[in-house]
């Protein structure tokens, strides 16, 4: 990416995501609150994720899960037990995203760009697929939509941890390669589109 791009999609971010809060953040406080007395926790989840460069920063979600003694696991599905009622919601309906606006607002995320993912797959990689890093994580993007059904798909695996490995994550680099590679704003666009749709 340019120079001029990287600006471009960067002002495309801001007034985006002030838009953006500013119609949902009602929505927004709504899901906290009843997040909150659905998980016995704090409405908003954060974790570390690994981000542009292989700077490691929090993202913003609703909580959807509570937590169960005992119980762990590093790839989450639709039959985790820890996933509330409304939080199958907010996950449906895609309104547990909503408060990465914030994060995208304060410019550690895009709108769209790879997943920012934990530490363990994004900071591991090497070579050309690197060239991952250079570009700040998205709401949305390529990869996002092609496994739109990612939970349910790694629900019917034996094993969902070693299919995300194996067959997953290799096609999510392939993907995020590409949209870099063939990176314009009018194609953010499209993706924020089929994203809504």
């Amino acid at each position: 990416m340019t120079k001029t791009q990287k600006l471009t999609k960067r002002i495309f971010d801001i007034i985006l995501s002030f838009t953006g809060l500013i119609l949902t953040g009602w929505l927004i406080i709504i899901a906290i609150i009843v997040a909150r007395f659905d998980t016995k926790l704090s409405g908003i989840f954060k974790q570390k994720r690994v981000g542009q460069n292989g700077k490691i920063f929090e993202v913003y979600k609703i909580r959807s899960m509570k937590n169960i003694k005992g119980f762990t696991t590093t790839v989450s599905t639709n039959h985790d037990p820890r996933i509330t009622k409304a939080g199958r919601f907010w996950r449906k309906t895609k309104i547990d995203e909503l408060p990465q606006l914030f994060n995208v607002f304060i410019g550690n995320m895009s709108f769209v760009g790879p997943r920012p993912d934990v530490p363990g797959f994004a900071d591991k990689l090497e070579g050309e697929d690197r060239i991952i890093l250079s570009i700040k994580p998205g709401i949305t993007g390529p990869a996002s939509i092609f496994f739109k059904d990612e939970e349910n798909l790694l629900a019917q695996q034996e094993n969902p941890e070693d299919y995300n490995k194996k067959v997953i994550w290799p096609k999510k680099v392939e993907l995020n390669k590409e949209y870099i590679y063939n990176y314009s704003i009018f194609n953010d666009i499209k993706y924020i589109y089929k994203t809504v749709l």
